[in-house]
């Protein structure tokens, strides 16, 4: 070989070794960058304590546990085991000393000194207590939400939570379900915007400011499909519905940055969400990019076996670990399993890496690891800025549904009598998921009236509580009725009859509480009907007894003063219906996103069954789909609620009405408040997508506002859109948006079809 031939060989030999090199280089490039943050310096920190975890501490990570409220000592068994890196979380520690103690073990005694994360049921408040999240979706808006969400995580941080299982924003359809009570309703968007709101609240500017509590977003998915209403039944939700319904909110949760996850107990189409696959790392993670951790509810890892999905705890550990569920909530499948599932090659150590690395990021993010302790500081706790916002929500959350003759607002002097089992009740008005509100703070509106001297205020309770049937007391509330101007009925549920596990078949009022207001009605007198609940109540026995009807659900902390204020003409009322109010449970489900069908309604042709002849010959009776006896309509639409003034909408336009796809698109109308108080109104703005490549809803909420004017003065609401906003999730499992016909209404409720407008998208 010449010495050229060698230089040659040589200077390709060099080449291909460089080009190895580099395909090495790319190889380990490529490597990094399927990390989320491969520059990031968290992550570099979370490499280093992964290199020293030992596998029971990063199956310890995994793991959630809590304490006995009857236990008053930290069992020894606890505290050997944070010692030892077995528990990454405690739920439902109230003790201040107990969760500092905890802490310190962990953060000074722990093989790799990784702090705990203290998590809590925060849902409508710490200790002030704001209305339940139906009715904070009531008041369309969001900025008080946010507002009440920031100030119970100013309050639980006090005590070391660091962590709410909170927002639950299941589409909730039907109110029969218990847990309607911790929903935004029925519809995607206002939930949505309900999420993005409970999100920031919770978590603040910054997550890892000490006031801050990790948003979780729950139940992923499907939870308020279940079958008849009954908790933790069956949801069958086909894929189309699942992307154009259900996962809206939570793609928002996504966007707002919410820190965790929770699956719900049901299965989805036939797979628990525990060990649900396609949501857990097809969606949440593959397609959102969600970098934070999921947590199972409690115990619903080992109810699989229960669902009939895993045939024992070390199957449901395996089908949920290999869903990427990062966090086991009270049940110990991942605790007893996970080491031999390993083993067995059943699941990686690799594998078990991303899934603490995702719960490690989650307490960097937090601030645990630089400041792991908290400031116990008491005396923000019903701090009166926190107590006036509450005011202001219960305020903005009560729906006026009737107020025949303009009955309301109640003038000064007058006589009242102030009867029902939820006028004085302070436990019961603070509703569901109150754990750590104190009734000794509620007021209530019996003691709101009588603090006033502007009226006189005779009470009689009627019945003690809700679910009460006896009649004892009936003669003393007629008493008190016949000796006084108007009556002031407060009915409604007890906090416990809605929530988890608290379902209901019939949804009328319980108790005797329906046969009293029928007696009372017997006086003469007129009936206000104020009701408190976690859910619509049907009304049809007693609609017609009473002149109005005001809806405060469960109202929190100052529900007392608020409910004054808006009786009384202080406050006009503002809140709209997030849910469709049925007439009879027979109706159910009902909600006003409901497909056309190939016989929708023909109002002018509808037959009541009432109507028809005796002996009439066999027919159709029209031919749409209705129910003969309930007919097509609900009680009250959703997006509904009446004030104390009117508006007048005019001066309608429309920016484009040939826009192309890709294009914004601005409505605009001029709200001119025709009354003579000041109010507030909610614009809502719907469209319907007039033909599809699936049928598509008659509606569905695009936009709201909410504004506030004086008598006599005009605002101008514009709304703007991108024909993105009209996309939907098609047959071919796209997000498309299809030109052709489309029809939007300027409202004031959904079934509101004055002010339409049309365009064709191009």
């Amino acid at each position: 070989m010449t010495f050229l031939h060698l230089k040659v060989y040589t200077y390709r030999f060099l080449i291909f070794g460089v080009f190895v090199m580099m395909l090495s280089c790319d190889s380990k490039i490529s490597e990094t960058s399927s990390s989320n943050y491969p520059k990031d310096p968290v992550e570099n920190k979370i490499d280093s304590i992964l290199s020293t975890m030992s596998l029971e501490e990063k199956i310890g990570q995994t793991a959630q546990r809590g304490k006995s409220s009857r236990v008053k000592e930290l069992p020894k068994d606890l505290k050997d085991a944070v010692r030892k890196g077995q528990i990454g979380s405690f739920l439902n520690i109230m003790n201040k000393e107990d969760a500092k103690e905890l802490q310190r073990i962990a953060v000074e005694e722990s093989p790799s000194k990784i702090p705990l994360i203290f998590a809590r049921d925060v849902i409508h408040g710490f200790k002030t207590i704001f209305p339940i999240p139906l009715g904070q979706a009531a008041s369309f808006n969001p900025s008080l939400v946010q507002e009440g969400s920031r100030i119970a995580a100013i309050e639980a941080s006090t005590y070391g939570i660091r962590w709410t299982f909170a927002p639950m924003i299941d589409i909730s359809r039907d109110p029969r379900w218990g847990r309607i009570a911790e929903s935004a309703g029925e519809d995607p968007y206002l939930t949505s915007r309900m999420a993005e709101a409970y999100v920031k609240g919770f978590q603040g500017e910054d997550l890892a400011s000490p006031t801050s509590l990790a948003a979780c977003a729950k139940h992923f998915i499907g939870y308020g499909a279940a079958e008849g209403g009954r908790d933790y039944n069956t949801a069958n939700i086909n894929d189309n519905l699942l992307h154009n319904v259900y996962l809206k909110p939570f793609k928002t949760a996504v966007d707002a940055g919410s820190a965790t996850f929770m699956t719900s107990f049901n299965d989805l189409n036939g797979i628990p969400a525990s060990a649900n696959s396609y949501i857990l790392k097809d969606i949440l993670r593959e397609e959102w990019g969600f970098d934070g951790f999921v947590v199972s509810d409690w115990n619903s890892i080992i109810e699989m076996v229960n669902h009939g999905y895993a045939k024992d705890q070390k199957e449901a550990a395996e089908k949920s670990i290999n869903a990427m569920l990062d966090m086991e909530m009270t049940s110990t499948s991942y605790h007893d399993h996970l080491k031999e599932l390993i083993q067995e090659d059943k699941f990686s150590e690799k594998e078990l890496d991303k899934i603490v690395r995702n719960i490690l990021r989650i307490k960097f993010r937090l601030g645990l690891f630089d400041n792991p302790y908290f400031d116990s500081d008491d005396t923000i706790l019903y701090d009166k800025k926190h107590l006036t916002a509450a005011q202001k929500t219960a305020e903005e959350s009560i729906i006026l549904l009737k107020n025949k003759n303009n009955i309301l607002p109640l003038g000064a002097k007058s006589k009242i009598a102030i009867i029902g089992p939820l006028a004085d009740a302070p436990h019961e008005q603070l509703g569901t998921w109150t754990f750590d509100g104190e009734k000794e703070h509620t007021i209530t509106p019996l003691q709101s009236f009588k603090s006033d001297d502007e009226y006189m205020v005779q009470y009689s309770k009627g019945l003690s509580y809700s679910r009460d049937k006896s009649e004892n007391d009936f003669g003393d509330a007629i008493k008190t009725a016949k000796s006084s101007d108007i009556i002031l009925f407060f009915a409604g549920e007890e906090a416990i009859l809605s929530g988890e596990a608290h379902s209901r078949a019939d949804i009328n009022l319980p108790g005797a509480q329906e046969e009293l207001i029928t007696e009372l009605h017997k006086t003469g007198k007129p009936i206000i009907l104020v009701l408190m609940a976690g859910r619509p109540i049907t009304l049809g026995n007693i609609k017609d007894k009473v002149d109005a009807v005001l809806m405060a659900w469960h109202p929190g902390t100052m529900g007392g003063p608020a409910l004054k204020n808006i009786i009384t003409g202080l406050v006009s009322p503002s809140a709209k219906l997030p849910v469709t109010w049925p007439k009879e449970v027979g109706q159910i489900p009902i909600h006003y996103n409901h497909k056309n069908t190939g016989r929708p309604v023909i109002p002018e042709e509808f037959v009541h069954m009432d109507s028809i002849p005796i002996g009439a010959w066999q027919s159709s009776l029209g031919n749409t789909s209705h129910y003969l006896d309930a007919g097509f309509l609900p009680e009250y639409p959703f997006g509904y609620g009446l004030g104390y003034s009117s508006f007048k909408y005019s001066n309608f336009s429309i920016s484009s009405t040939n826009p192309k796809i890709g294009e914004t698109i601005t409505v605009k109308v001029l709200v001119t408040n025709t009354g003579d108080v000041k109010a507030k109104e909610t614009v809502q703005l719907y469209f319907r997508d007039m033909v599809g490549s699936l049928t598509r809803p008659v509606k569905e909420l695009l936009r709201f506002e909410k504004i506030i004017l004086n008598s006599g003065e005009s605002k101008e609401v514009e709304f703007t859109f991108s024909t993105n906003d009209l996309a939907f999730y098609g047959p071919d499992k796209k997000w498309i948006t299809e030109s052709g016909n489309f029809k939007l209404w300027i409202a004031k409720h959904a079934l509101d079809e004055e002010n339409e407008l049309e365009f064709i998208l191009e």
